[in-house]
């Protein structure tokens, strides 16, 4: 078990800010509103988002504006746990800061490569990166094409990466974001050996490894499923880090004939013998990751709860608690049920 005295305050903190995560039956209800309106007036009435919701106007806030108020609650709660947490754990807390600074960078990567106004006004969010980023938000925000955009990030671990896809030819919004993601990953997996205790290492391995290895079986399944790509393209896309899956089973899922051959060999994996898995129904790989990432944050959190795993787990609760939202609240505003919601977010028939 970690260092009770080093973490006791920290996890007092982050247990009172789980128990107001929205539960499973308040989703439901939520998934059956009738309007976006009623929907942000749900979450006005919930602690967690009433304080970054007082004062919006239901009715008159669009998706942008959603988005923004829902990051500001997730930028609050790192901000709350960065007051409370000592040098060491804020050294865990800045490398993972990194994530906030990619979902920023695709953000207007879509808004330049799409040639639309970018949706979500960087400027509420300059004054909290302002203490744990050198990225200027307001001089990205004002870039206008991709060369601007890769100037104002001069500096920055992307701007190399940023440079050497613009020498190439035929890119596209997949190719940048993907590369970023790839830095992150890279870089998370290299430096947490270098800041955390070897019990949190494990725990940090063990939730990042088969998140890793989870994008890597949803890449394949969709090259397969929709791309129809070679097995060496495929190959080349993939994240270069495996930690429950090996190089030869990789391999084989990338060269299957079609997505019964791609589940029987997921079923000889690691994830194949999980108990929340049944392969044979060749589930949606993206449930399937989120069933099975649910169960490694929640176990090493549960497993030693003194020590940063019990961060790490919550940043993912509350992030896929984020998330949801959105989703639910873009299907109410297309006017889907409140049956198809469930299944289409929850997984819930």
């Amino acid at each position: 078990m970690g260092n009770l005295l080093t973490y006791g305050g920290l996890t007092t903190k982050i247990k009172a800010m789980k128990s107001r995560l929205i539960q499973d039956e308040q989703f439901r209800e939520m998934a059956g509103l009738d309007s976006v309106t009623s929907a942000v007036d749900f979450l006005k009435g919930l602690p967690s988002y009433s304080h970054i919701l007082k004062g919006a106007e239901s009715g008159e806030l669009h998706r942008g504006q959603i988005e923004q108020l829902l990051l500001q609650a997730m930028y609050y709660d790192f901000s709350k746990l960065y007051r409370f947490s000592n040098l060491s754990q804020r050294k865990f807390m800045d490398l993972y800061f990194m994530h906030f600074e990619i979902t920023i960078l695709k953000r207007c990567l879509r808004s330049i490569i799409g040639h639309q106004p970018l949706e979500v006004d960087l400027s509420q969010f300059a004054d909290f990166f302002s203490r744990h980023s050198k990225v200027d938000l307001i001089r990205l925000s004002a870039s206008r094409n991709l060369t601007e955009f890769t100037a104002n990030l001069t500096g920055s671990p992307y701007y190399p990466m940023l440079v050497h896809l613009n020498n190439q030819e035929h890119m596209t919004l997949f190719d940048y974001e993907m590369n970023l993601d790839l830095i992150y990953f890279k870089t998370m997996w290299k430096v947490k050996d270098k800041h955390l205790k070897k019990s949190e290492r494990e725990a940090i391995s063990q939730c990042f490894g088969e998140k890793l290895d989870m994008l890597n079986i949803q890449w394949i399944y969709r090259s397969l499923k929709y791309y129809h790509m070679e097995p060496a393209q495929i190959l080349a896309l993939l994240i270069p880090i495996q930690y429950r899956l090996r190089v030869e089973q990789i391999r084989s899922m990338a060269e299957a004939g079609n997505l019964e051959e791609f589940f029987q060999i997921l079923g000889t994996t690691y994830y194949g013998s999980l108990p929340v898995t049944d392969i044979s129904t060749q589930p949606n790989p993206e449930l399937l990751s989120e069933e099975i990432l649910e169960r490694v944050y929640r176990m090493t959190a549960q497993k030693d709860p003194y020590s940063i795993a019990m961060v790490n787990s919550y940043f993912y609760f509350k992030e896929r608690e984020i998330q949801r939202i959105i989703n639910i609240i873009e299907s109410i505003r297309y006017g889907l049920t409140q049956a198809q919601i469930l299944a289409s977010v929850m997984n819930v028939t």
